[in-house]
C-alpha cells in the first residue's frame, strides 16, 4: 500500500473506531468489557505497527517529508479549506508517541475502570482524543490543525468532568473549558490574519524548506503579531504563563486521562505548535522573548509549588508544567532537536508516573519504614542559601499557588460578572404570573373541606 494511503487510513482509524462505537451507544446497545478491551488492544497494537511502517518507509525510500493532499473541504471565492496531511521528522515521532502512550493508558484503564459506569464513556473519548492528537501532529495548516486542537480540547473537558455526580469535577471541567476558549481565541485570530495578510495558513505557504532548516517567509510586523497570538494559544493549551492555573484542576479526571492527557499528549501539544512554527519565532525577538519569559516565570511558581502540594497528582502536574516551561525556554533560544527530544522524554516518564501514582505511594511508605523514617526531604541545600524571611515569603507563595485563583477571581471573574448583571437590566423581564381572581375562595373551600 502507498503511504499516501496508509498515511490517511492511519489517521482515520481511530476516529472510524469512535464513530462505529459511538453509533452502537446511540442504538440503545452495550459493548461488553471483555470486547471492548479487545478491540482497544487490536486498535493500538495495529495503530503502533502502522506507523513503525510508516516510519521504516520513509527511511528506506530516503523521504525527510511526506505530504498528502485530499483536496478540498469546501470553497469560497479564491478560499479552499484545505485537506493536507503532513509527515515529517517533527510529526513522525509525536505520532508514534501519541499511539505507544494512548495504547498503554488504554490497557491500563481496562482494569482500572473495571465495572465504572462510565467504562464504555471513557473509551469513546479515549478513541476520539487519539483521531485529535493525530491530527494536530499531522495537519499541513493552521486550519485544519485547529479541528484536532478542538477535538483534544472537548475530550479533555469531558474526561476532567468525568464523574458528573459530583459538583467539584464539573466546576473544574468548566475552568478548563474557559481556559482553552480564551486561549482558542489567539489563533482563531492568528489563522484570520495570516490568510489575510498572506493568504494562506499551510506549512507550506509559511515556511520554505523542510523541518528544522525551513525559513519563514512571513517577514515585518505582520508575521510578528501572527507569532506572538500563536504563542499566547500554545500557552493556553500547555497551561503556561497566565494560563497557569487551569491544569491543576484538571486532576479531577480519572488517573489515566491525567497520565494521558495532562503527563503525555495534550499538554505537549502547545510544545509542538511552537516547534513547528519556530522559524516565524525566530525572526520576532518579541515572540522569542515572551517564550522565554513565560516559560521561565512558569518553571519558578510549578517548582515551588510544587514542593508544597499535599496529594502525589496535583505535585504531578505542577512537575509537568515545570518541565514544559523549560521546553519553552528551550524552543526560545532555539534548541529544537533538544526540544523534540525533552518532550518525548518527559511525556514517557510523566505517563509511568502517573499510573503508578498509588503504588509510588506505597513504594515511598515503604522506604520510609524501611529507613527508621528518616528519609531527609530533597532540596535543602537550595532553601539553606536563602534568608529565613526569603524562605517565609516564597513558602507562602507557594502555598497560595501564586495567588492564581484570587487574582483571577477578583480581577476578571468579578469584573465580568458584574459586567453581565448589569447588562441583564435590558433584558426583557418574563410576565409575572397573576394569581386567579378566585384563588383565594378555592384555598378557603380546599381548607375546609
Amino acid at each position: 500500500m502507498p503511504l499516501k494511503t496508509l498515511i490517511p487510513l492511519f489517521i482515520a482509524m481511530p476516529g472510524m473506531l469512535f464513530l462505529a462505537l459511538s453509533i452502537v451507544w446511540l442504538l440503545g446497545g452495550s459493548v461488553p468489557e471483555r470486547i471492548m478491551a479487545w478491540i482497544t488492544k487490536a486498535a493500538y497494537s495495529l495503530l503502533a505497527l502502522l506507523a513503525v511502517i510508516i516510519g521504516w518507509r520513509m527511511g528506506a525510500e530516503g523521504l525527510h517529508s511526506v505530504r498528502v493532499i485530499l483536496g478540498d473541504w469546501f470553497t469560497v471565492g479564491h478560499y479552499g479549506y484545505p485537506l493536507s496531511l503532513l509527515i515529517d521528522r517533527l510529526s513522525l515521532p509525536m505520532v508514534g508517541l501519541t499511539v505507544v502512550l494512548a495504547g498503554i493508558v488504554g490497557f491500563f484503564s481496562v482494569r482500572y475502570l473495571h465495572r465504572d459506569p462510565g467504562f464504555h464513556r471513557f473509551f469513546l473519548l479515549l478513541h476520539l482524543f487519539t483521531f485529535g492528537a493525530l491530527l494536530v501532529f499531522t495537519a499541513d495548516s493552521l486550519d485544519l490543525l485547529i479541528v484536532g486542537w478542538e477535538t483534544v480540547a472537548i475530550t479533555s473537558v469531558l474526561l476532567v468532568g468525568f464523574f458528573q455526580y459530583r459538583p467539584e469535577p464539573v466546576r473544574n471541567a468548566l475552568w478548563v473549558f474557559t481556559s482553552y476558549r480564551v486561549a482558542d481565541l489567539f489563533m482563531l485570530m492568528a489563522i484570520f490574519l495570516a490568510h489575510h495578510w498572506f493568504g494562506t495558513t499551510s506549512w507550506e505557504g509559511m515556511f520554505s524548506g523542510e523541518w528544522p532548516g525551513c525559513q519563514s517567509q512571513m517577514h515585518g510586523a505582520q508575521g510578528t503579531v501572527i507569532a506572538v497570538l500563536l504563542v499566547i494559544a500554545a500557552g493556553g493549551k500547555s497551561s503556561q504563563g497566565p494560563f497557569w492555573g487551569w491544569l491543576p484542576r484538571a486532576m479531577e479526571g480519572p488517573t489515566p486521562s491525567s497520565a494521558v492527557f495532562y503527563g503525555a499528549i495534550s499538554i505537549h501539544t502547545g510544545a509542538y505548535l511552537l516547534l513547528r512554527i519556530e522559524p516565524l519565532i525566530r525572526q520576532s525577538w518579541i515572540a522569542t522573548g515572551l517564550i522565554i519569559i513565560t516559560g521561565l516565570a512558569t518553571a519558578f511558581l510549578g517548582t515551588l509549588v510544587h514542593r508544597t502540594c499535599a496529594d502525589a497528582k496535583t505535585s504531578l502536574a505542577y512537575a509537568a508544567q515545570t518541565q514544559i516551561g523549560l521546553i519553552f525556554v528551550e524552543i526560545g533560544f532555539g534548541w529544537t532537536t533538544f526540544a523534540v527530544i525533552h518532550l518525548v522524554s518527559h511525556a514517557v516518564l510523566r505517563t509511568l508516573q502517573f499510573l503508578r501514582t498509588p503504588s509510588m505511594l506505597r513504594d515511598y511508605h515503604r522506604v520510609h519504614a524501611a529507613a527508621g523514617g528518616k528519609v531527609s526531604p530533597t532540596g535543602s541545600q537550595y532553601e539553606s542559601l536563602l534568608p529565613p524571611a526569603v524562605q517565609l515569603w516564597l513558602y507562602r507563595l507557594a502555598l497560595g499557588r501564586g495567588f492564581y485563583d484570587a487574582i483571577v477571581e477578583r480581577w476578571i471573574v468579578a469584573p465580568v460578572q458584574a459586567v453581565a448583571r448589569w447588562l441583564a437590566v435590558f433584558e426583557p423581564q418574563p410576565p409575572k404570573k397573576q394569581p386567579a381572581a378566585n384563588a383565594p375562595a378555592q384555598a378557603a373551600e380546599s381548607t375546609v373541606s
